[in-house]
């Protein structure tokens, strides 16, 4: 076959050309199913601006992402930091921005691994499916940029900021884990928001306004106020576990503008929630891809050797896993272990050994790789993914084990090696590390009295000993006093027995 391109420069004819074997490989004979690819092309300084916003195409102002820009930009124009190859977005159509910079072949392997790798698990991965909208997502973006911009001229740009400061410093704790309400697209989120707007413009009374000493929570036809004086804290279901959700719609002190901004910053942080659970599984899947298409391009001689040594060590830089003792070692690699676990079973599939047979009696020798790894990617996420596919051959491979560590211990305790229970005890324990429900604070609301001071008690339940750090504690109780108005304490309890334990409440009046 003709070389897709000879060279290190692009053109977009050769971009073309490119994409086009690349989906035939993608979609023929991998059997990946996408949204509609997008592909812009931009410079470094846009694509700064992309890492600040927090990789969104639009986005509100917020002086924290100006902060991030400039620091991302002087690192990188000193030479102590890199930039992405690409950003991808979880949109449809899917929009997949390559730098201007990226050679012809770093073009090729972008567009494999984002615009098909990481375009496939966005739409087939069932919690992108179940808490994300794909179609919407953009138009509320919009919506976003334009309302805070209002407010800002309406209100002025330091009291919008206080609300974004404090919602961003809650949004970890302004998620929902389980779908106990009906999800609403972003379209009809944006549909009731309108009608919200519509209804304050309809109810407005001016008189309102010449009322001395007036609860803030009397807003726009004092419909909120009423209902909390006249219905009081036994209409709200707690435990509450989402705190933005919590203060948007109980807080006696918020206008109706800053319920909005802590609508705008949760839905977002619910947006993000599937990708902080699917790192390992995302990423290893885009690169398993791209090491697919990009092997079978230089099979049929697509392109030349020069290219595929390029794309080989380009490929090697990101899927590599430092040593413990190397400086750069800052835990698992989702890009090394993601890649290795699925190129592990294309193994089993394909080869397997009688260990294999033992460990994988569902799929191995299955001869069909792809609809393994097509049916992991759909269902499952990092730490059941980890579970129930990270083999013996890959914890050798890595050299794992697991240790023991107390702090009021003066050695490591090596509690699994390479053995049939040690194999099963490291894959659970890295299984573990990988559950957002083990690693995020477990909070919720667990009280507060609407008819008497209005104290707002929030709850810790400790997970394995692990206390919040004092001063952080403090310094987001402001943010959350802030938002409530009124005084907020925080109690500690133990997970397992339910006791409080002592010294652990923390209290801002």
């Amino acid at each position: 076959m003709p070389l897709l391109y000879q060279g290190s420069d692009w053109t977009f004819e050769r971009l073309k050309k490119a994409h086009d074997a690349i989906a035939e490989i993608a979609l023929g004979e991998l059997g990946l199913d996408i949204y509609p690819p997008q592909i812009e092309v931009i410079t470094s300084e846009q694509m700064l601006d992309a890492y600040a916003s927090i990789g969104l195409p639009i986005l509100y102002r917020h002086w924290s992402f100006g902060k991030r820009f400039a620091r991302d930009q002087t690192l990188y124009r000193k030479g102590y930091q890199g930039l992405a190859y690409e950003i991808v977005i979880n949109s449809d159509p899917c929009i997949c921005y390559i730098m201007e910079e990226n050679s012809m072949t770093m073009q090729a392997l972008v567009l494999a691994h984002a615009a098909y790798g990481h375009n496939h698990f966005f739409k087939n991965n069932h919690l992108f499916r179940q808490w994300t909208d794909a179609k919407g997502i953009l138009d509320y973006l919009g919506f976003a940029r334009d309302y805070v911009a209002h407010c800002e001229e309406r209100h002025g740009i330091e009291a919008v900021e206080r609300v974004l400061d404090a919602a961003h410093a809650l949004q970890a704790q302004g998620i929902n884990r389980y779908a106990r309400r009906p999800r609403r697209s972003l379209a009809e989120e944006l549909a009731r928001q309108k009608e919200r707007q519509s209804y304050a413009e309809t109810t407005w009374n001016p008189l309102w306004s010449t009322v001395p000493g007036l609860d803030p929570a009397v807003e726009l036809g004092g419909k909120d106020a009423g209902r909390l004086q006249e219905e009081g804290a036994p209409q709200i279901e707690l435990p509450e576990e989402n705190l933005l959700y919590f203060l948007e719609k109980n807080s006696p002190v918020l206008h109706g503008w800053q319920r909005e901004i802590l609508r705008i910053v949760r839905m977002l942080a619910q947006y993000f929630y599937p990708q902080r659970q699917t790192k390992l599984m995302n990423e290893g899947c885009a690169t398993f891809v791209h090491y697919e298409i990009m092997s079978r391009l230089h099979e049929r001689g697509m392109i030349d050797d020069g290219s595929f040594l390029e794309f080989l060590h380009a490929h090697t830089a990101v899927a590599q896993q430092p040593d413990f003792a190397d400086p750069r070692y800052s835990g698992m690699n989702p890009y090394a272990l993601g890649f290795a676990i699925m190129k592990d079973i294309q193994r089993v599939c394909t080869a397997p050994t009688e260990e294999d047979g033992a460990w994988f009696p569902d799929f191995a020798g299955s001869g069909d790789a792809m609809a393994t790894l097509r049916e992991a990617w759909a269902d499952y996420r990092d730490e059941s993914f980890l579970l129930q596919f990270l083999g013996p051959k890959v914890i050798r491979d890595f050299r794992m084990i697991r240790l023991r560590d107390r702090a009021d211990e003066p050695y490591f305790e090596v509690t699994a090696i390479h053995d049939d229970q040690g194999y099963r005890r490291i894959r659970a324990a890295l299984a573990a590390e990988y559950d957002c429900g083990r690693t995020d604070p477990d909070l919720h609301v667990a009280s507060v009295d609407l008819l008497g001071d209005r104290k707002l008690v929030l709850e810790h339940r400790l997970q394995d000993d692990q206390r919040l750090d004092p001063a952080t504690l403090t310094k987001t109780l402001r943010f959350v006093r802030e938002l409530w108005g009124y005084p907020v304490s925080m109690r500690e309890v133990d997970a397992a027995t339910g006791k409080e334990l002592p010294s652990g409440v923390t209290e801002l009046s």
